[in-house]
């Protein structure tokens, strides 16, 4: 299924240039395009949209020890929370730990990288207000975190 997702603005990179009413189209795990929500809605109209409010850009990569918490699970979640989608592996020091990342769908870099969105890519999204706080993720197309 096709989704849409819209906010007010939409960075390629956390660094570059917004775009005012923006929006990613996303199918399966791939981003399918980028651009403004009036445009995307023309060329995929059969699309889910769901409309987030602050800034939509790449997901981030987690490059510190991962949260503690009771269980492995739970820390990959407190990391999806936070608007990452990726870990380094220095940090993944267990087999319970790297099951929960390969179940989530967390990448498991070997090295940081600096993330983008564009069309073919893996569809990493992060929603964040203008407070700083995520409000959404989205890894591999799938919607893991949504702030209530």
């Amino acid at each position: 299924m096709l989704t849409i997702h819209a906010a007010d603005e939409v960075r390629h990179d956390w660094d570059g240039a917004a775009l005012k009413d923006g929006a990613v189209v996303v199918e399966g795990d791939r981003i399918a395009a980028v651009g403004t929500l009036a445009d995307l809605r023309e060329r995929f109209p059969g699309a889910r949209v769901r409309n987030w409010p602050g800034v939509l850009g790449p997901a981030r990569v987690h490059e510190h020890a991962l949260p503690n918490a009771p269980t492995p699970r739970e820390r990959v979640h407190a990391v999806l929370k936070s608007g990452a989608t990726a870990v380094l592996e220095l940090h993944i020091d267990s087999p319970e730990l790297r099951a929960a990342t390969a179940r989530n769908d967390v990448l498991v870099l070997p090295r940081s990288r600096r993330t983008r969105l564009s069309e073919s890519a893996r569809a990493d999204l992060a929603v964040f207000d203008e407070a700083g706080r995520c409000i959404a993720t989205v890894c591999a197309g799938r919607l893991v975190h949504r702030l209530k």
